[in-house]
């Protein structure tokens, strides 16, 4: 099964030529822990003859002091490359591994099987076109398995390939193979999964990896190998709806002005009548230039310099599509999110949000509902936390044009970005444009608070220099990102039920807290107020 070739040594440009245009597969591992992943991983390129002879060399030494497979050499060890994923013997960060045979070239992400490590399995899996999701045989369907089906169908993988590992410690049970199956695919049914496939085998001794196994005859199915090289991913694409979203405007001279950008979807040719979205003028597709010349025809997935008959303006950021297939224009969206920061996704707090090449900046309006990826149970949440899955409301400052991530992918999904550090927070997948009616409800102290993070509470401050102390310590808060306000005794409680945090010099009918305090003393200050809950 080695993608080797004489060709190598006798002419090794038309090699290259052939390994340029073969088809690329990207795909996952994942599943429980300890259910094989690394060492399936390892199997493939042990199998494949992708391993050179000094990793195989150091692997086995290693495999001496860190690998649990006795005298033979640990392959889990050559995905597991991070000291503490030795240790644990688990994977813990998402590893990529690059291999080929005579049919296909694949890149496969080796995903982390603890929830904790949910946000890189996500980030793993984006790109992806399939994933095979590991069952150890003696333990079924468990929690992880569930929960890495439903991230997979979320994120739009279409091909699943079960493999039920560790099949040898059960002697290729056919009867227990079935059950599994069967398990399976009534969890299955929950979730938008169209191909699924299971494969007995056991990633140690790799049987039906590559190689049939002697020992399942009652498996008549393909090897792993044979559907990794088999499953057709070219109509997984959108080749009917044209996205093309403008990452550079390419003005070397004055008689060239080109748009430069990745297919997101679709087909393009000269010729064709195009707009520029959001300004909606239309122009001809004069031509398709690329670095090895102008093409008659570009696909999803190329990156290409289109030109325009006319001069229209157009600039990063903005989406050139055909005339009478435009995306969705709008300011408000339903999405899925996946959170990925220690710091909790809060409603009504400001959040920058990248969409394709574009920006702009919004909040998380609502959440509909949290969803537990171990049970897919839906749940009321104020918050989203670290490695939670929720459908939100998104509001965004301006109209942007946008699609199902479900349709297009690469226009159906956007990071959010924290305003302050430019720290990647979280990834969403649009489920479709929300309701965007006249909204005339008062804003309430609860949503104000929610916006800045913080308590309304009535803050007094006592101290010979109170006046100076009120100062510093608005200063102080407004460095932070709170919002506060000095006032009177007789104004605060007005400011205070509008959301704020109220600073009053002296004492204050009705205080929420008393500071004793000088100028010298702002630290301790704050450090009271989020001792107390204010901030």
């Amino acid at each position: 099964m080695s993608h080797q070739s004489e060709l190598i040594s006798q002419d090794i440009l038309e090699y290259l030529k052939q390994h340029e245009n073969k088809e690329l597969l990207r795909f996952l591992t994942c599943g429980n822990v300890d259910d094989g992943k690394s060492t399936l991983i390892g199997r493939l390129l042990y199998d494949s003859k992708m391993i050179y002879e000094d990793q195989l060399a150091a692997v086995t030494k290693d495999s001496t002091k860190v690998g649990t497979t006795g005298d033979r050499p640990d392959l889990a060890l050559l995905v597991d490359g991070l000291q503490a994923e030795r240790e644990q013997g688990i994977t813990i960060d998402v590893a990529y591994r690059y291999f080929s045979t005579a049919k296909r070239k694949f890149i496969i992400a080796d995903t982390p099987g603890h929830e904790q490590y949910t946000r890189n399995m996500a980030t793993g899996a984006s790109t992806c076109d399939l994933a095979i999701i590991l069952i150890d045989a003696r333990y079924g369907v468990q929690t992880q398995t569930r929960r890495h089906s439903f991230i997979a169908s979320l994120l739009g993988i279409k091909h699943i390939v079960v493999a039920v590992n560790k099949m040898d410690l059960l002697d290729f049970s056919e009867e227990r193979f079935n059950e599994i199956e069967a398990d399976y695919l009534s969890f299955a049914k929950k979730l938008n999964l169209t191909d699924v496939r299971f494969v007995p085998m056991s990633a140690l001794d790799g049987d039906n990896v590559v190689e049939r196994s002697a020992r399942a005859p009652w498996y008549k199915g393909k090897t792993l190998m044979e559907i990794l090289e088999s499953v057709e991913i070219a109509k997984d694409k959108n080749l009917e709806n044209f996205r093309l979203p403008v990452q550079y405007v390419n003005r070397p001279n004055l008689d060239f002005r080109g748009f430069c950008g990745t297919i997101a979807a679709g087909t393009i040719q000269p010729g064709d009548t195009i707009m520029a979205l959001p300004s909606q003028k239309t122009s001809k597709v004069e031509r398709l230039v690329t670095w090895d010349g102008d093409l008659p025809e570009a696909f999803a997935g190329q990156a290409i310099t289109l030109t325009l008959e006319d001069e229209i303006d157009i600039s990063r950021g903005d989406v050139i599509v055909k005339v009478g297939d435009q995306p969705i224009i709008g300011k408000k969206l339903n999405a899925d999110i996946v959170w990925m920061n220690e710091a909790s996704m809060i409603p009504g707090k400001p959040y920058n949000l990248k969409f394709a090449s574009s920006s702009t900046s919004g909040t998380i309006s609502n959440i509909h509902h949290l969803v537990d990826v171990n049970t897919l149970e839906q749940s009321h949440a104020d918050q989203v936390k670290l490695n939670e899955i929720a459908l939100v409301e998104v509001s965004l400052d301006k109209a942007i044009p946008f699609d199902t991530y479900s349709r297009i992918p690469g226009t159906g999904a956007f990071i959010i970005i924290d305003r302050l550090t430019n720290a990647t927070l979280g990834a969403g997948m649009i489920v479709g444009a929300a309701n965007d009616s006249f909204d005339n409800r008062p804003v309430t102290a609860e949503e104000k608070a929610r916006r800045f993070n913080q308590k309304p509470a009535i803050i007094a401050v006592n101290a010979v220099n109170a006046d100076e102390v009120v100062q510093g310590l608005d200063r102080r808060l407004f460095e932070m990102g709170r919002v506060a306000a000095v006032a009177s005794n007789e104004h605060a409680p007005v400011l205070k039920d509008a959301g704020l945090v109220v600073l009053v010099a002296g004492g204050a009918d009705g205080a929420d807290i008393s500071l004793a305090a000088d100028q010298e003393s702002l630290d301790s200050l704050i450090a009271d107020l989020q001792e107390a809950g204010i901030i």
